[in-house]
């Protein structure tokens, strides 16, 4: 069974086909049918015939027909297993489970237990047709995303329109998505006013409404308006190929519980060879009347027992559909590392603007100073951030309502957590925080004004603010009460807003604490004094959400570090361990339900397995259990666990 106990995303490439729908996810595909026609099927039917007739063989000149049926079944059944085995020893790989099916069974066979060696094998070959499928329903939840990415795009040059592969296009060509057409790549509404299906890329089913100058995704399904796109990112870093990228390498992650097994299956398998290699001698030798046969029977019982099977294959199933699971909830983990990390998390800190609050501004007021009018504040304000993305520029820019030559733009400069300076025109314009003027000595005279503000200078003469709204999500109360009732226990906020914007925030959402105008090291200092009051013994964790790209070293230095979305910057998703691609906060407690239900799961199995196996090794060491129940503790016990794996690809 080595060939099945690297559940790797990686080698999971090719599309689903008909029979793979996920109403089907149980269904074995034709593949499989042969398979386990070929490998328990025939072997079944000379097992059979092998018990009916093996009495009338057994003692009769014909008895080497006894040992033609059962050694054919025995090969057809386990001949790869004993191959397996002996090439691994060839290796210097000892003691894995190849190794102890083959001794087991060929003791078995060396005393004439042929049936019960051929049966071993059969039900073996059983377990893995259903671990196979279990594998295959969690591989199918993961492979279908790869519907979602579009092949081909509708490519606008000049006039006319004509179908290329997606791949073919670049960035800045226009593209043309037609009525029912899948987005194939992330781009800008240059034309058209539509509504789009993201349920594919967020698990939300309430189509969304987008016209001109919006953002759209690849992977999203437009309704019924025609949408000419600007394409702002190639076919390889699409949202949706990032997304298959994320899921398709999650599992070569190994949670903490895994690495456990892997370990504890090194130093497990040795004892239990070396232990029923002195069962079978030494019984025999200091207990008078005992006979090597009977304690040699004994052994291979033992042996057969033994086989950590359900542990190697059901735990790391466990994870991988919990991964599957997960990833239908438009929630991308990168790892089951990460996965089980979500199931300890004591703090959880959020980033304000676009993580709690909409990221969406408002320009609500403007102040003037020393002679400037209003139209001339905004202007200068909305010329030094034309080369900004960030939200409050783009608020600046709507607020002042023409045309903004980005031509007449010179020596353009972001300061980090401070502002922008650049000259416009010939004039110096500085536009940014109460801090920046300090920085730059610029005398003003509102250094404590409430809420979002945006200072100016012209020529380092103060030219007065502007103060812009935020608002804060629908979604993030409901988030904050999840993970109350999920028990984190602290939950705190990092913004390099105002204190009275941050302290309004907090309030409202009932938070623990906040830390305000903070620069983006300043932000990592905080949540690592954060973490230094977690007391990792008792495996506590701590997880920062955030959406900015100021945001990716938090999230980098975070145990968990979670990314808002598909609109998130490009280097917060790619330092995220994981991703909610909706954009909404609540999201998280999905995740945490789901990965806490996974963790149960695979302690089940863990609990299951071990409970069984130490019962049975006890049982047939007195010689109370015979091979049959061997087969049952070893492969009964790993099919209960698998079955038991695939429930985490239900949770909802």
């Amino acid at each position: 069974m080595e060939e099945h106990h690297n559940y790797d995303a990686r080698h999971m490439d090719s599309h689903p086909t008909p029979e793979e729908e996920p109403g089907e996810d149980m269904a074995p595909d034709r593949e499989s049918i042969r398979r386990v026609v070929t490998l328990v099927g025939a072997p079944a039917l000379l097992f059979i015939l092998g018990i009916i007739f093996q009495t009338d063989l057994h003692d009769t000149p014909h008895a080497w027909a006894e040992y033609a049926v059962f050694l054919a079944a025995y090969f057809l059944a386990g001949g790869s297993i004993v191959w397996t085995a002996i090439r691994n020893l060839l290796r210097g790989e000892f003691f894995d489970e190849n190794f102890l099916m083959t001794v087991a069974t060929a003791g078995a066979i060396a005393i004439h237990q042929m049936s019960e060696a051929v049966g071993v094998m059969l039900f073996y070959r059983i377990g893995e047709f259903f671990q196979d499928l279990a594998i295959g329903r969690s591989r199918r939840s993961i492979e279908a995303l790869t519907d979602i990415r579009p092949d081909y795009a509708n490519l606008k040059v000049g006039d006319d329109v004509r179908q290329v592969f997606a791949k073919d296009v670049e960035v800045g060509q226009i593209i043309v998505v037609k009525p029912g057409e899948r987005i194939p790549l992330d781009g800008r509404i240059v034309q058209g006013t539509s509504f789009v299906d993201t349920s594919a890329l967020t698990g939300e089913s309430v189509p969304k409404k987008v016209e001109a100058n919006e953002t759209v995704l690849s992977g999203m399904v437009n309704g019924d308006g025609l949408l000419e796109i600007k394409v702002e990112k190639g076919y390889a870093g699409s949202s949706i190929s990032r997304i298959l990228d994320l899921v398709q390498n999650a599992s070569a992650r190994k949670a903490k519980t895994e690495q456990f097994i892997t370990k504890f299956s090194r130093y497990y398998t040795p004892i239990v060879t070396f232990g029923a290699v002195g069962l079978a001698i030494i019984p025999p030798l200091i207990i008078p009347g005992a006979s090597f046969e009977t304690w040699i029977y004994r052994a291979l019982i033992l042996l057969v027992i033994s086989c950590p099977c359900a542990l190697v294959v059901s735990i790391p199933l466990g994870y991988f559909a919990g991964l599957g699971s997960i990833s239908r909830h438009g929630i991308l983990v990168k790892g089951a590392n990460f996965l089980e990390a979500l199931t300890e998390l004591h703090t959880v800190v959020f980033d304000k603007t676009g993580t709690l609050t909409k990221g969406v501004f408002r320009v609500i007021d403007v102040m003037t100073r020393n002679g400037f009018s209003r139209d001339e504040l905004l202007r200068y304000a909305a010329l030094a951030e034309v080369n900004s993305n960030h939200p409050i520029a783009k608020s600046i820019i709507e607020a002042y309502g023409r045309g903004v030559e980005a031509n007449k733009v010179a020596e353009y400069q972001e300061i980090s957590g401070h502002g922008i300076r650049a000259r416009v025109n010939g004039d110096e314009v500085i536009a940014g925080n109460d801090r920046l003027m300090h920085r730059e000595d610029i005398e003003h005279d509102s250094c404590d004004v409430a809420g979002t503000v945006v200072y100016v200078a012209v020529n380092r003469v103060f030219a007065g603010y502007i103060i812009i709204s935020d608002e804060i999500k629908p979604d993030a109360v409901a988030a904050i009460q999840a993970l109350r009732e999920l028990r984190v226990k602290r939950i705190m906020m990092l913004t390099g807003d105002d204190q009275a914007v941050a302290e309004k925030v907090a309030e409202r959402l009932g938070l623990d604490g906040y830390f305000a105008e903070l620069l983006p090291e300043d932000k990592v200092k905080k949540l690592e004094d954060l973490e230094s009051t977690l007391n990792r013994r008792d495996g506590q964790k701590l997880a920062f959400v955030g959406d900015g790209i100021n945001d990716a070293p938090v999230i980098m230095r975070a145990d968990v570090g979670i990314a808002m979305g598909g609109l998130s910057s490009d280097a917060a998703i790619e330092a995220a361990d994981v991703v909610l691609m909706e954009g909404m906060p609540s999201r998280l407690g999905a995740a945490i339900k789901i990965a806490r239900f996974t963790k149960r799961i695979v302690i089940q199995n863990i609990s299951l397995a071990l409970a069984v196996k130490m019962a049975f090794i006890a049982l047939g060491a007195i010689g109370v259990a015979t091979m049959w129940e061997a087969v049952f503790a070893d492969v009964g016990v790993a099919i209960l666990a698998i079955l038991n794996s695939t429930r985490a690809l239900g949770k909802a």
